[in-house]
């Protein structure tokens, strides 16, 4: 039974956007841990997706299946809280992009660059829509990034963080096979986490306090 004068609505906005928050931490802790305990991965010449391949890949796929769960949450709250066309657009993005996530885990990437150790590098299909899911993914959070600049305080952060992002991958992209590109991909991996958490925060905090209404009428 709801409690006169709470704003069940608005606390259910303010947990879906906390989910926000939580993504991008909870991704890099687990993949880095991951990739610390993976005999053979170097952070200097591997992407995370790469954990995805050998015995121990359905740990990383747990992760993004996971971390894309909550970036769907997230996603849902930024409907909820930004209104109009803008808050739409943002939250289909999101949306995108939480399923980008869940379909990278179930298509791991080709081996590449000596990972894993002895697995001869070659191209195959599930590596192909990797690399598809991954590109709209990222796309689809430097455009969320872009969109919502001027509906939330900071939009001089979202504008930057959505084309470094882009550009990042973009980048990372064009020169994988090698350590300069791996760093834009980190770049624009963490770029993007950032974006959500501040963005998230910034959007939580526009949401009216779930209690303010029983307060007022107090």
């Amino acid at each position: 039974m709801a409690r006169e004068g709470f704003d069940s609505g608005a606390a259910v906005t303010r947990s879906l956007l906390g989910w926000g928050v939580v993504a991008g931490p909870f991704y890099l802790l687990f993949g880095l841990v991951l990739a610390l305990t993976r005999t053979g991965f170097d952070l200097a010449r591997h992407p995370l997706s790469a954990l995805l391949l050998g015995d121990h890949g359905w740990l990383q796929a747990l992760n993004l299946i996971l971390t894309g769960v909550m970036v769907g949450a997230a996603a849902l709250g930024f409907r909820r809280a930004i209104a109009g066309r803008r808050g739409g657009a943002a939250a289909v993005l999101l949306g995108v992009y939480a399923l980008c996530l869940v379909l990278s885990a179930l298509f791991p990437p080709d081996p590449a660059n000596g990972f894993p150790p002895g697995v001869a590098a070659e191209a195959t299909t599930s590596g192909l829509l990797h690399l598809v899911f991954g590109a709209i993914g990222f796309l689809c959070v430097g455009a969320a990034a872009l969109i919502v600049a001027g509906e939330l305080p900071g939009p001089v952060f979202s504008r930057v963080a959505g084309v470094v992002v882009i550009v990042g991958f973009l980048g990372g992209a064009a020169l994988s096979s090698g350590s300069a590109g791996i760093a834009l991909l980190w770049v624009a991996v963490v770029a993007g986490w950032a974006w959500l958490a501040v963005a998230s925060v910034r959007a939580y905090r526009v949401v009216p306090h779930p209690e303010l209404a029983r307060r007022t009428t107090a």
